[in-house]
């Protein structure tokens, strides 16, 4: 009787501890793919022509969205690996929601990497945590939202 108790017990000990393990696979998922958060003292229509006019002198072209959806999705161009290296782009996703006092700005960046040529349109789709592109794209809004009107 004991054997099996002691078997049962180690059973529940290792369930529990896959569910700590898988719970913080997630979370760090979840804050890997987490945006980058920044709120514009500005209306949302406002914010989102300030967001669409940063695209193109930041290399992107915009693919699809409207400030009425409040999303806005580009691509940068295809960038040709050197040597041995595989293309890459850039993709950018933004969401627009109103927020006390202006508008609240989150932005997905994930860089598309071709896998293999020899199939082609199968690339993986990494997000980007460590780049400026995310600073620069926050400071050129910001610019836009400020600069006096043409």
């Amino acid at each position: 009787m004991r054997t099996s108790f002691s078997g049962i017990l180690f059973a529940a000990a290792l369930l529990l501890a896959g569910c700590a393990v898988a719970d913080s696979v997630r979370e760090r998922m979840a804050a890997d793919n987490a945006p980058r958060t920044r709120t514009f003292p500005a209306e949302p229509r406002a914010t989102y022509a300030a967001a669409h006019a940063a695209l193109d002198p930041m290399g992107f072209r915009f693919t699809h969205g409207g400030p009425a959806e409040g999303q806005m999705d580009a691509l940068s161009s295809v960038m040709a690996g050197e040597a041995g290296e595989k293309a890459r782009q850039v993709s950018l996703h933004a969401d627009f929601h109103a927020a006390d006092g202006g508008t609240e700005v989150k932005i997905w960046l994930k860089e598309i990497i071709e896998d293999d040529s020899a199939h082609l349109g199968m690339a993986t789709s990494t997000t980007m945590r460590d780049t400026p592109l995310y600073e620069v794209f926050f400071h050129a809004i910001q610019s836009n939202l400020t600069a006096p009107p043409r």
